[in-house]
């Protein structure tokens, strides 16, 4: 599905949202398009041609609310560990509770990796020590301020990354 990168009315990234939801959003005119897709798409109907846009910006400032822990969700997990197992380095589909939780382990980040089936089901209950496992990257809690675009740089456009570095933040 293509997606849209979708900037707050200081041109600070919001997040990545669906095309069809992006185009909505122009319509309505609450958004204006920053940059049209590099393929020059158009989007027609009876009435009205629209380019096809890749960044679009917020008319108004939004408000985003500070949070000084970023929630652990399966998504971000995934693409925290880039979607590679934390124990072989194959594609992982499973989330492995370093510490299991039937021994004491947290529901944290710093407990949780991303697994293949294989290794996730191999480890079962049991410590690394037990099996001699080792882990590939030391688990830990994404930082930043733009936390929701984790990977956004690699996976999107290459219109957004202007407004993905350090220094447009």
């Amino acid at each position: 599905m293509r997606q849209v990168l979708l900037l707050n009315a200081t041109y600070e990234p919001l997040t990545t949202l669906a095309l069809h939801r992006a185009v909505i959003l122009v319509l309505r005119e609450k958004a204006e398009v920053v940059h049209r897709d590099g393929r020059g798409a158009v989007l027609r109907s009876a009435t009205r041609t629209l380019d096809v846009p890749s960044v679009i910006r917020l008319r108004r400032y939004v408000r985003i609310p500070y949070r000084s822990r970023i929630p652990l969700t399966r998504a971000a997990l995934m693409r925290r560990d880039d979607f590679r197992c934390a124990y072989c380095g194959q594609r992982a589909e499973t989330i492995d509770h370093v510490i299991p939780r039937s021994k004491g382990g947290p529901h944290t980040w710093e407990n949780c990796v991303a697994s293949c089936m294989p290794c996730n089901h191999s480890k079962a209950d049991r410590l690394l020590e037990e099996l001699g496992w080792t882990l590939r990257v030391a688990p830990v809690v994404p930082h930043g301020v733009h936390w929701r675009l984790i990977g956004a740089q690699f996976d999107g456009d290459p219109q957004w990354a202007p407004y993905l570095t350090e220094s447009a933040a």
